[in-house]
């Protein structure tokens, strides 16, 4: 690995492991759009390539030479007006991506899925890379990360090596566009009153990096490795997260069917008015769920470790105050 393009390397995952790349020696390209911001990036010296992944051309001049890609480019939403949009970023970004490696002779693609991607386990068991999908039709995010992963394996039955990584909800420095790290901000800021039923896991992004690396170093053909950090209850999270940053906890624990029936509303209004919605029936889909993973796979074939969850947090947090998010 030497000759490296990262796609979406503006965003969280790819600035944090275009910056890891350099560090390693290798030679690092990124693919962004020509109005992309930059901030992510900042300091970090990559070569810029303009385009975007449905444009494969744009692609194929990006691919030129390398001997590695890192596909972290994504369309992250939960708003259902926008799943056609994320449907061609997602999937058919990622047709043109295995495409494109296909054809410039890539040795290694690295995809960058999700747990979305896999199914939500039975009560008392940890959801594993064999989990069914099993978040039916209506799913839209989760369902276009499963569709991407056909498109990796359509490459794989073509002789493409590539290998898939799937991480939990990430945390961590450079995430200018709050995925994770809303978590952080509205500890901070009091904004979180209640807590629901459940949980999830949040890993370090810091991990995820190292995990992409491994997976092209040692992943194998075809597969999928899961990245998590420490499975939690969510009312565990918020009252730690609350503790670490100064925040307030909640109050209360909402019920799950009026969380629901809010999330409808706010879709609704957010419709009309045209918007994105801050809360969506997809995205509570989960909701009341322990959405927990084993990373044991990853671990015994990526040496993956993970990092704590109040380590993570921290590093969030301080990046966010250096660079007044807060």
């Amino acid at each position: 690995m030497k000759n490296v393009l990262v796609t979406g390397g503006t965003g969280f995952v790819g600035s944090n492991l275009s910056e890891h790349l350099l560090h390693l020696g290798c030679d690092v390209r990124i693919l962004r759009r020509e109005n992309s911001d930059l901030r992510a990036i900042n300091g970090v010296d990559v070569e810029h390539c303009i385009g975007n992944v449905g444009d494969i051309n744009s692609l194929r001049n990006a691919m030129r030479g390398c001997d590695t890609v890192f596909h972290t480019a994504a369309m992250v939403t939960f708003s259902r007006r926008r799943k056609d949009e994320q449907h061609d970023v997602n999937v058919i970004g990622t047709r043109n991506v295995v495409e494109a490696c296909i054809k410039c002779g890539v040795d290694t693609l690295v995809h960058t899925s999700s747990v979305a991607a896999i199914g939500y386990p039975e009560p008392g068991q940890l959801a594993t890379e064999e989990t069914a999908f099993n978040w039916g039709e209506a799913s839209g995010y989760k369902r276009s990360k499963l569709l991407a992963e056909r498109e990796v394996l359509a490459g794989v039955r073509r002789g493409l090596r590539a290998v898939m990584v799937n991480p939990s909800p990430i945390v961590g420095e450079r995430d200018l566009h709050l995925h994770g790290g809303q978590l952080v901000r509205d500890m901070k800021k009091g904004r979180v009153l209640f807590y629901i039923d459940g949980g999830m896991s949040i890993v370090y992004v810091g991990d995820v990096v190292t995990g992409h690396i491994h997976a092209a170093e040692r992943g194998r053909t075809g597969e999928r490795y899961i990245l998590c950090g420490e499975n939690l209850t969510h009312r565990e999270i918020f009252l730690r997260t609350a503790k670490l940053v100064g925040g307030r906890p909640p109050i209360a624990k909402l019920p799950i069917p009026l969380l629901r029936l809010g999330a409808r509303a706010i879709e609704s209004t957010a419709g009309i008015l045209g918007r994105e919605p801050w809360l969506s029936s997809d995205l509570v889909a989960g909701a009341g769920r322990f959405n927990w993973f084993s990373c044991e796979k990853a671990r015994r074939e990526l040496d993956y470790k993970i990092t704590s969850f109040d380590t993570a947090i921290l590093a969030a947090y301080r990046w966010y105050k250096e660079n007044d998010f807060l």
